[in-house]
């Protein structure tokens, strides 16, 4: 599906990341696999893409730095060759209540997941039109983008304003032949998922929801593989959810119920 083409996807080592990175290989693709960190993590998922006969490079890069994403971008032409699909994934955040947010905090999850989003495109998309290429851009957001949820100022403003971010892109992009989309995952049991939450809340999550348990990462790279393939190829611009019906069924009343628990 994916045969040949190469990928880069941030903030891949672990999580929803990683099941995207794995799924795209599994479709075909090499994927040069981006860690800030998780350099054990990265190797890993490396290992992995390299177990199903696809080719994987771990680069380390924090996406806030225009100047370590360009040294990121040419490594993975060099070693890889030319990106045909991005994914933007990286992030931070400490979700915190606006009394108790510290500025450092906000700034550095909008450097992350903002800024980042902006470097990491504009870099790849500019590489894509020189050479004319049929890319695919693909942002993973989240319900916080629609939904001010309690407890996070830090993740909400940063994800409602790389959720415009994306879509003004697609809307010039496409003029140039390369597509960008949106995923928008539910709740889906993530590590990341697991620093705010106890097991016990996430397994009564489960049993709420809509299809009785909640997203798996390779439920997201599956997604992804569909939005980066010739399946898709008139489907530009579009915010694609990924979450068991949780939007339709009305997530921010599960979650405020969570959030006094």
């Amino acid at each position: 599906m994916l045969a040949n083409k190469i990928a880069l996807v941030t903030g891949s080592s672990k999580g929803i990341g990683a099941g995207i990175a794995l799924e795209l290989a599994k479709s075909g693709a090499d994927v040069c696999v981006n860690y800030c960190d998780s350099q054990t993590s990265a190797r890993e998922i490396v290992n992995q893409i390299h177990s199903v006969g696809r080719r994987a490079i771990a680069i380390q890069a924090d996406v806030s730095q225009r100047d370590q994403v360009e040294r990121m971008v040419d490594r993975c032409e060099q070693e890889l060759g030319p990106i045909d699909i991005l994914v933007t994934n990286a992030i931070a955040s400490v979700r915190n209540t606006l009394l108790e947010t510290k500025f450092e905090d906000l700034q550095r999850t909008l450097e992350i997941g903002v800024y980042g989003v902006f470097h990491v495109c504009q870099i790849v998309a500019r590489r894509m039109v020189e050479r004319k290429a049929l890319g695919s851009i693909i942002h993973i957001s989240s319900p916080h983008a629609h939904f001010p949820y309690q407890g996070a100022i830090d993740y909400n403003t940063t994800k409602a304003a790389c959720h415009h971010l994306v879509l003004s892109m697609a809307n010039e992009l496409m003029w140039h032949k390369i597509r960008v989309n949106i995923l928008e995952p539910g709740w889906t049991d993530t590590p990341g998922e697991r620093r705010w939450y106890t097991d016990e809340l996430l397994e009564s999550f489960s049993h709420r929801m809509p299809l009785g348990r909640m997203g798996f990462p390779q439920d997201l790279g599956k997604a992804a593989v569909f939005l980066a393939s010739d399946a898709a190829g008139y489907i530009a611009g579009s915010v694609l959810k990924v979450d068991g019906g949780l939007y339709i069924e009305g997530s921010p009343s599960l979650t405020s119920e969570s959030q006094d628990k």
